[in-house]
């Protein structure tokens, strides 16, 4: 119904003040004139600066090197700035090695061992001594097997 009111008072009045009267904005109307697109859309082109593979292998070596290995991307990147080399961007040293799969975290991580609780196992009377029980385990008592067959 408001496309073919609009048909008839744009020619009028104009397509603004038709969109402006109608409460529709001017991108819809136009993006409702635009066929249909089928199909994938079409590849993005590289551009013009883009680094070729030796150059990008290049950048990988410079992150695997012993002094960077371990250091964040922009750390990596400000020390080769302060050394007088720029080799690409900070997101692009992040593309190259989200590309290469080691878009994790370089620096090294330490690994707490898995706590565990002293157990302490009493296999008969009189072997551990202690102000609380919690911690000490013996044989079931005959009543617990009961409840639990």
């Amino acid at each position: 119904m408001i496309a073919a009111a609009f048909d008839e008072l744009a020619p009028i009045v104009g397509i603004r003040p038709a969109c402006e009267l109608l409460g529709t904005s001017r991108a819809s109307h136009y993006r409702a004139k635009l066929p249909p697109v089928y199909g994938p859309p079409r590849p993005r082109p590289a551009p013009p600066n883009a680094l070729t593979d030796t150059e990008r292998a290049d950048v990988l070596t410079v992150l695997h090197e012993p002094d960077h290995a371990d250091l964040a991307v922009t750390q990596v990147w400000a020390r080769l700035l302060d050394a007088g080399t720029y080799l690409c961007s900070i997101a692009t040293l992040h593309r190259i090695l989200r590309d290469a799969g080691e878009n994790r975290e370089r620096r090294r991580q330490h690994t707490h061992p898995a706590e565990t609780k002293p157990q302490l196992p009493a296999t008969g009377p009189h072997r551990w001594w202690s102000w609380t029980s919690p911690g000490l385990q013996g044989p079931p008592r005959p009543e617990a097997r009961l409840r639990g067959a």
